[in-house]
């Protein structure tokens, strides 16, 4: 009916709408409506009603509800039928049904199947041969069958997972309809193109020729697939994909390996659009859980999106044992780093605070892997937790530079050489070394060899039997640049180079990035240990574990499923159908479509075809409910008849109500709470330490210490008022255990012979101020004690003491104070720094030597060239301490003359030395930039 699935048993009665315009006349008439009057007998006389009155009209509404009702009882007397039953053109020619029967087909299957049953039905009832052909089954033998064997072998198919290359079954195609000659093809299309669809069509139309085809499409909703699903930084998102335009959205859901549901995503189309995007928010954590995402509502294999390992986002974190505060983010250690890992990893900074703490926080988040760059000392907590994490699957990459150098701990994958405080020695070449290889068993294998890659420092590995089956990449002369090994379920590898540009170039290529990538797909998934550590070959097949069906449920696989390449990206096959290959812990996900795959819809304008739709196939007979909507408004006439006719009247009156009711909403009786009191002791030492700039000690809890320390720090303090422009509040003492310290420039520690170490967590604290830019004087106090000869100052009780609680701090190489150090001509020009005593060393961060290649790649160093940590022995607080009247409160040994002065003036240095920093130091370059300048 003009385009509509709409038909009527009975039409000749639809000549009853004929009668509609007289009824509209037989409804205009309506008697008047009665008026209610007051009853005095004098309003009687102006009342009095005259002998003719005009009948009153019906509204015009109440007369269209009435036509509208009688309209219904007409069409329902003529047998509407929606969707009724429409077979081919009658014919005694065989049937030839056409079966699209991939994933686009799945999920109207139930429409499509009912379609073909009636095709079938049809031939049986003229009698006539059927043919079935899946499209899917290009070898299938095209065979005539009677309707009732073709109904069963109908009921026996079902849709392919995958994507179906019609064109392949054209050859049988043309092979019976030549030697059947006259026949009626039907074809039920899914209206999808996946590829070489006008192909087919074209071949189609020239192998029917001129016999009756009739295109069965539309009628049931679009297919829809998912493709390109991808773990970016921020969310997790998958493409939606449909043929067809129009508005339409829906929802995508996240589902786990356990068939729990993680999440939904809401995904919309524009009218014409053909793709969209669907987005899961959610944390890291939980988008690497997911291992099934499906559009809710859609039955088909491309309605589903498998993931793997692959679309895992690892969580990486990094730290770094060099000092944090520069403020030129490209000398950072961890810059690189950072650039590299974040593509493809959600990358974490444990830039605030000490090292050991962010280890700590990053193994209580259950990382798969943590990147240590140039740390050193580690505490034997974070040892054993590390070597712990490690064996049961956490991957520990290791990078070199001068902490790790000097450091001595067995989280490294290969013995490192030692060669003292200092590197030196045969860390350097005369020339740069070039990159040499990469071990064919290792993760790096197959990459190529970059040639523009120079090393100029490294860290040298002890040789032994393993070191060959250790290493991943090698330079020129044979020593490792790369190693690692396995231990237990878990990975530790070590970089022989810093991870920024100070000891080679390598974090600038583009194969940093690719190791850094290889190394991040291991985390987690990493295999059993065997000679190499790639773990099997590359060229490895896997089995099909187990492989979606047409539907998207999972299923034993079939019998046509055969193993694939370990590195199979491509979409799903016959042979490989889509769903989980390999081992069932670390299994790869094959998917209907490929990332970059689109559909399209199927144009069969070209083709001479009738169309039908899907819907023929359900049948309604609309009588029911046109007899009940006519029913329906003759009930609303009736009751608006009475309505009009004054029938109905007000059951209840008005009455009028108290007009206030008290509701009490306010209780008086609440009394005020007092207001709790409030600790201030840690607002109070915020604002003294930052209302001035102050120095600060660590109070031991010896009074007698405490005491000469506080009268010390007091009388520099005074010192530096009179003699800098520096006026310096009080000194304030500290605890590093509990107060804050970034407040401070200068921390001075007495070290206590004898007295236990901090606990861990002032450790920590002390670890952290170093890195952020603080400086630390620990002071022994005992040079006098020093017994004769070579490292009789290192046997003192004082140092003894200060080496158990440096044994947790990442300190970085020392060396005594050389004649050219900033520190010696900071505001004074001296040649030591004395205090109590004269005979002990002052110690001081390494600087780079002229010769280094750190010293010409970095214009500035961390921490804005201040060493974090001075050491002496001196007792510099004791030569500084002055009692109230303004006399020395301690004497000086061996009380040369000036000694107090020296003493103050090396306090002078160090306080000016703590807060210019570079500054100065670019002051004593100065004649050599003047040189430079020409001037």
């Amino acid at each position: 009916m003009a385009g509509l699935p709409l038909s009527f048993a009975e039409p000749f009665l639809l000549l009853g709408l004929l009668s509609l315009p007289a009824l509209w006349w037989l409804l205009r008439v309506m008697p008047p409506r009665p008026r209610r009057i007051e009853f005095p007998p004098t309003r009687l006389l102006f009342d009095i009603a005259p002998k003719e009155e005009t009948p009153s009209r019906t509204p015009w509404w109440l007369t269209a509800l009435r036509l509208l009702a009688a309209a219904l009882v007409i069409l329902a007397a003529a047998g509407p039928i929606w969707n009724p039953q429409t077979g081919l053109a009658g014919t005694s020619a065989p049937l030839v049904i056409l079966l699209d029967d991939g994933w686009s087909a799945a999920a109207s299957w139930d429409s499509r199947i009912k379609a073909a049953d009636e095709l079938i039905a049809n031939a049986d009832s003229d009698r006539r041969g059927v043919a079935l052909v899946p499209l899917s089954e290009p070898a299938r033998d095209i065979t005539l069958m009677p309707a009732g064997t073709a109904r069963v072998a109908l009921r026996q198919l079902a849709p392919k997972p995958y994507s179906i290359e019609r064109v392949e079954t054209l050859p049988s195609i043309e092979r019976f309809l030549k030697a059947t000659g006259n026949c009626e093809i039907a074809w039920l299309s899914d209206g999808v193109d996946t590829g070489r669809g006008a192909e087919f069509l074209g071949g189609l139309g020239k192998t029917i020729g001129d016999r009756a085809l009739t295109i069965f499409e539309g009628g049931t909703p679009p297919p829809l697939a998912l493709a390109a699903a991808e773990n970016a930084a921020a969310k997790m998102t998958v493409k939606v994909l449909r043929a067809n335009g129009g508005i339409a959205a829906g929802t995508v859901r996240a589902i786990d390996p356990k068939g729990s549901p993680i999440g939904e995503a809401r995904y919309a189309f524009a009218p014409q659009d053909r793709e969209t995007e669907a987005a899961f928010d959610l944390p890291v954590e939980l988008r690497n859980d997911i291992a099934r995402l499906e559009i809710s509502g859609e039955r088909s294999a491309g309605a589903v999106q498998l993931l793997d390992k692959r679309w895992r986002r690892r969580a990486i974190g990094i730290v770094s044992g060099s000092t944090s505060d520069t403020a030129q983010p490209l000398l950072a250690s961890t810059f690189y780093l950072t650039r590299a890992l974040a593509p493809f990893a959600d990358v974490r900074l444990g830039d605030r605070g000490a090292p050991q703490q962010a280890i700590t926080q990053f193994l209580d988040q259950k990382l798969p892997m943590i990147v240590l760059a140039d740390v050193g000392a580690l505490s034997p907590e974070i040892r054993e937790r590390l070597a712990t994490w490690i064996e049961q699957g956490g991957v520990l990459v290791r990078f070199a530079g001068p902490r790790l150098a000097q450091a001595d701990d067995d989280l490294v994958p290969v013995k490192l050489r030692r060669g003292g405080r200092s590197l030196g020695g045969s860390l350097t070449w005369e020339k740069p070394q070039h990159l040499a290889s990469f071990a064919a068993d290792g993760p790096f294998a197959g990459l190529a060899v970059p040639k523009d890659i120079t090393v100029s420092r490294q860290v040298l590995a002890e040789p032994d039997a393993t070191l060959a089956t250790k290493s991943w990449a090698s330079l020129e002369d044979g020593t490792p640049l790369v190693t690692g090994e396995h231990r237990g379920k878990g990975l530790v590898s070590l970089f022989h180079v810093s991870g920024d540009m100070r000891w080679s170039d390598l974090p600038m290529s583009g194969s940093f990035v690719e190791m850094l990538r290889r190394i991040v797909d291991m985390s987690g998934y990493t295999s059993t240990p065997g000679a190499g550590v790639a773990g099997e070959a590359q060229k490895e097949t896997v089995a099909p574990l187990r492989t979606l069906d047409g539907f998207g449920a999972f299923g034993p696989p079939p019998s046509t499923a055969k193993p694939m390449p370990a590195d199979f990206r491509d979409r799903a096959t016959v042979d490989h159908p889509p769903g989980f290959y390999g081992p069932a812990d670390g299994p790869i996900a094959v998917n209907a479509l490929a990332a970059a795959d689109r559909i399209a819809p199927l144009d069969t304008s070209a083709l001479r075809a009738r169309y039908a739709s899907y819907t023929n196939a359900e049948p309604r007979d609309l009588r029911g409910i046109l007899l009940s909507s006519s029913l329906a408004l003759f009930l609303i006439d009736a009751i608006v008849v009475a309505l009009l006719g004054g029938g109905l009247a007000a059951l209840l009156r008005r009455r009028a109500a108290p007009a206030a009711l008290a509701f009490a909403f306010l209780l008086s009786t609440l009394l005020a709470a007092p207001q709790p009191s409030r600790a201030q002791n840690n607002d109070d030492f915020a604002i003294k330490a930052v209302s001035q700039t102050r120095l600060a000690y660590v109070v031991t809890g010896n009074a007698d210490v405490d005491s000469i320390v506080k009268a010390g720090m007091s009388g520099l303090t005074l010192f530096l008022a009179q003699r800098t422009a520096l006026e310096a509040g009080d000194p304030v003492g500290v605890d590093p255990a509990h107060d804050e310290l970034a407040f401070f420039p200068l921390i001075y520690w007495p070290v206590m012979p004898g007295a236990a170490k901090p606990p861990q967590d002032a450790i920590n604290r002390i670890d952290a101020y170093m890195k952020q830019g603080g400086t630390v004087i620990f002071d022994t106090r005992d040079a006098i004690e020093a017994p004769p000869g070579d490292g009789g100052a290192s046997q003192t009780p004082g140092m003894l003491a200060l080496r158990n609680i440096l044994s947790s701090l990442d300190v970085p190489e020392l060396e005594p104070v050389p004649r050219e150090h900033v520190l010696t001509k900071t505001f004074y020009l001296l040649r030591d720094f004395p205090g109590r005593f004269n005979t002990g060393q002052t110690w001081v961060e390494t600087l780079p030597r002229e010769e280094d290649d750190e010293a010409a790649s970095r214009p500035a160093r961390g921490g804005d060239g201040v060493s974090p940590i001075i050491i002496t022995s001196n007792d510099l607080a004791g030569a500084w301490a002055i009692r109230p009247d303004g006399q020395p409160m301690l004497p000086l040994t061996p009380g040369e003359p000036r000694q107090r002065e020296f003493a103050f003036r090396a306090g002078v240095n160090i306080v000016m030395y703590t807060l210019t920093g570079n500054y100065k130091a670019d002051q004593v370059h100065a004649p050599a930039l003047i040189e430079r300048l020409g001037q």
